[in-house]
């Protein structure tokens, strides 16, 4: 069961830590801390990866939309990372909780010795009881060195931390047979054995108009951690709390298998 886990990493996307409003979600934030927080005094080792720079630096800068070009996408992550940490700095704080940020493009994950001071800084921030913040570098985002997407990332950051499990929150209750938005008998799939061509079929489809991921990332995600042995859950974020329950083995969401748990 998932409470077994030693280390677990968690990943949100922009849609879950906003309002359809395009405003902070307070509430999910404050809640998402509270759990993490709590989960790291149960001394289980606790990695976020955040998706939410460019949206909330849209949220600051008072802009109408998202900016398309590259360098406008830059300009306001710059500005929304500095609030996202900010904020994320101040809830994990009123939990007794220290956090620390990471801004991680492919470059650095890619050449063997940047991967490994990156190893090596995880490793010294669970030593020091800190729960590391990652985020892509979108500062500096061209095609050719970032994953473009967060659930990728965090497929990654469970590779190179060791992960007993990916933890994925966002919109939906998991993986559904249809469309749950047009069909209304949409049925939940509770278990995925292996990612196949109906899998990815199922999970077509893009991100809101706040980020950038759709179902079909997140299950590429689940399918990266599965080929370095990691299972992965995919529920709804809306309510961290939810959680708990699965850390209890309830039956939310959909689990991905991987390693032993598919022999």
């Amino acid at each position: 069961m998932l409470k077994d886990a030693g280390c677990i990493v968690f990943k949100v996307g922009t849609s879950t830590l906003m309002h359809p409003t395009k405003k902070t979600n307070i509430h999910v934030v404050d809640c998402l801390a509270q759990v993490l927080s709590d989960l790291a005094n149960a001394g289980k080792r606790v990695v976020l990866v955040t998706s939410g720079a460019i949206g909330f630096g849209v949220e600051k800068l008072g802009l109408p939309q998202r900016p398309r070009d590259t360098a406008g996408k830059q300009a306001a992550a710059t500005v929304g990372q500095c609030a996202l940490m900010y904020l994320y700095d101040k809830m994990f704080a009123q939990y007794g909780r220290s956090v620390g940020q990471l801004l991680m493009t492919k470059d650095d994950v890619e050449h063997a010795n940047r991967r490994q001071n990156l190893v090596n800084a995880f490793q010294r921030l669970f030593d020091f009881g800190v729960i590391p913040i990652v985020n892509e570098n979108d500062a500096v985002a061209v095609e050719e060195i970032v994953y473009g997407d967060n659930d990728s990332l965090s497929a990654v950051v469970a590779t190179l931390v060791e992960a007993d499990a990916l933890v994925i929150l966002t919109e939906t209750d998991g993986l559904y047979d249809k469309n749950p938005t047009n069909f209304p008998d949409a049925k939940r799939i509770p278990v995925v054995e292996r990612v196949t061509d109906e899998i990815r079929a199922l999970a077509g489809g893009s991100g809101s108009s706040v980020g950038t991921g759709g179902m079909i990332t997140k299950v590429h995600a689940a399918e990266m951690a599965a080929q370095s042995g990691i299972p992965t859950y995919i529920i709804n974020g809306s309510n961290p709390k939810m959680i708990y329950s699965l850390m209890e083995g309830a039956d939310i969401g959909t689990h991905f298998l991987a390693g032993k748990e598919t022999e």
